[in-house]
């Protein structure tokens, strides 16, 4: 039997197979955990994370999918800062339902392109 988080790893392999993030595409990679979430925007070739951001850093009590939001506009001004426009999203092997279409939404609504 296959468990749930081994099959979510499956897809997240055979999407970094085709999804590298370059200088002029970084790649916006997102994990999910129970209570939080994280982005990052990093360069593949160098190994560097060009931006980041997550829900650790709000302070107010917010549901889930709005934690996300913010965390995705968040993430889109540190990447805009740092010169990033175009990105190549990576949904981690995650579907693209709930918190992590709310954080590419709002990525989107903040500026980047993907």
């Amino acid at each position: 039997m296959i468990t749930k988080n081994e099959k979510r790893l499956k897809i997240k392999a055979r999407v970094r197979g085709k999804i590298s993030g370059t200088a002029e595409c970084p790649r916006l990679t997102v994990f999910r955990s129970n209570k939080q979430i994280y982005a990052q925007v990093i360069d593949d070739l160098t190994g560097r994370t060009l931006a980041a951001a997550s829900s650790l850093k709000i302070d107010e009590k917010l549901p889930k999918k709005e934690q996300a939001a913010k965390v995705g506009e968040m993430v889109a001004k540190n990447a805009l800062e740092a010169g990033v426009e175009k990105v190549a999203f990576d949904r981690n092997g995650y579907l693209y339902h709930g918190r992590i279409k709310e954080l590419a939404d709002a990525a989107r609504k903040g500026g980047l392109k993907f």
